[in-house]
Parts: structure tokens; C-alpha cells; sequence
């Protein structure tokens, strides 16, 4: 079990984009090189695209969203308004993810 999963919203803790809350869209995982994730609105740069008329796409300056470390995000937590770290529990038998400054179950 992964302390972040695809549908986390998670805020920003370090880098140029921080402060800003967005939802993991996407988990790139590497054990050499750490973890990365796809945050909507987040981390957005700004690619060179030429046009291929085959798969009917224009060309010019197009702003998609790159990959940020895990390091630099933090789960967010809607009871403080803060992000917040990660903790396990066993629960009924069920390993859980929990906040650990309020030690409740994330997503109920």
C-alpha cells in the first residue's frame, strides 16, 4: 500500500508551485529515482509542439503538466486546511491510511 494513490488531493509543499492544491492524476513509480505524480493544475511547463496533420494535432506553444516529486507534496487534510502526513493502521482486520496529526481514516 502507497502512502499517495491516483484521486489525492494533495498540496504543494516545496518548489515553485507551492501553496497550490490539486488531485494526483497520475503515479509514476521508480525505486531508483523516487516516486513522481501528475497534480492537475500543477507544475504546468510549456512544450514546443509541431504539427502532425496524421493524428490532427496543431502545432505551437502548448502548456501541459509535468511530473512533480512525492517529496514536495503533502496530502491534504480538509479538517485542519493543511497538508499533512501519512500514517497505517490495521482497522477491523484492514490495513488503513491515516491522518497522523488527527489519526483519522483518509476518505471517509
Amino acid at each position: 500500500m502507497r502512502k499517495l494513490i491516483k484521486g489525492d488531493e494533495v498540496v504543494v509543499i516545496a518548489g515553485k508551485d507551492k501553496g497550490k492544491r490539486g488531485k494526483i492524476t497520475k503515479v509514476i513509480i521508480d525505486e531508483k529515482k523516487g516516486d513522481k505524480f501528475y497534480v492537475s493544475g500543477v507544475n504546468m511547463v510549456k512544450k514546443h509542439q509541431k504539427p502532425n496533420p496524421q493524428m490532427n494535432v496543431a502545432g505551437g506553444i502548448v502548456e501541459k503538466e509535468a511530473p512533480i516529486a512525492a517529496s514536495n507534496v503533502a496530502i491534504y487534510n480538509p479538517e485542519t486546511s493543511k497538508g499533512d502526513r501519512v500514517g497505517f493502521e490495521v482497522k477491523d482486520g484492514k490495513k488503513v491510511r491515516i491522518f497522523k496529526s488527527t489519526k483519522k481514516v483518509i476518505g471517509e
